[in-house]
């Protein structure tokens, strides 16, 4: 099985370019005042357009009112619409519904208590994403998930694992968890908001390692 790769927090044509080429699956946009990753609309949109078609476009949005949900859709057509912020099931379930394009919930993992409270999402959201628990952002922090709440755990929905991860610990968390997907943003930063191209290119690598090693030819 080949791990899906999503590099998130992308605002440059050069992050982009790096990510495709270096086998991500998918690209994350933020669209969020505070994040030092925040992108336009508009820039979300033409970073959009620069993104190979075999890359799927994942807009990340926190508390979007449900009219800002609607204008991020039609200006950016993304693939994904993650959310990161206290969205309802209910929410997730009216845009599955209303628009074409997935639907991701971003979960802080507190406890096992958190696991159970995702079966609420059931029906509603395509994937689930394990991150660490909010702080001064509610993502995107540098914060190591604790992995091992999710060892073992049988998943209702396809699931991924953020929080934390780096080229030199996504290896340890895959095998800790079986993953399917993982997310990084910091971990691939030189400073916060700068995506440093060689960090992208390692973690992609050290991902497919992990394949390799378990998948031998």
């Amino acid at each position: 099985m080949t791990t899906l790769i999503k590099i998130c927090g992308l605002s440059t044509e050069a992050a982009i370019d790096t990510a495709a080429r270096e086998g991500a699956s998918h690209i994350g946009l933020v669209h969020f005042e505070r994040s030092p990753r925040h992108v336009t609309l508009e820039q979300a949109a033409e970073l959009r357009r620069r993104t190979p078609d075999h890359v799927q476009v994942v807009l990340l949005l926190v508390n979007a009112s449900p009219e800002l949900t609607q204008r991020a859709y039609r200006t950016v057509r993304p693939d994904v619409i993650q959310f990161h912020g206290s969205e309802k099931p209910e929410w997730l379930g009216i845009v599955k519904q209303h628009m074409k394009v997935e639907v991701w919930k971003a979960l802080g993992l507190r406890s096992a208590e958190t696991l159970v409270n995702a079966r609420r999402f059931d029906g509603q959201a395509d994937r689930l994403l394990f991150d660490s628990p909010a702080q001064a952002l509610p993502g995107g922090n540098g914060t190591v998930a604790n992995w091992s709440l999710l060892a073992g755990h049988q998943h209702h929905l396809p699931w991924g694992l953020a929080g934390g991860l780096d080229p030199d610990n996504v290896r340890f968390a895959l095998v800790a968890t079986k993953a399917p997907l993982v997310d990084v943003s910091s971990g691939v930063e030189s400073e916060p908001g700068v995506k440093d191209m060689d960090k992208i290119a390692r973690f992609c690598q050290a991902v497919r390692d992990h394949d390799q090693h378990r998948n031998p030819a």
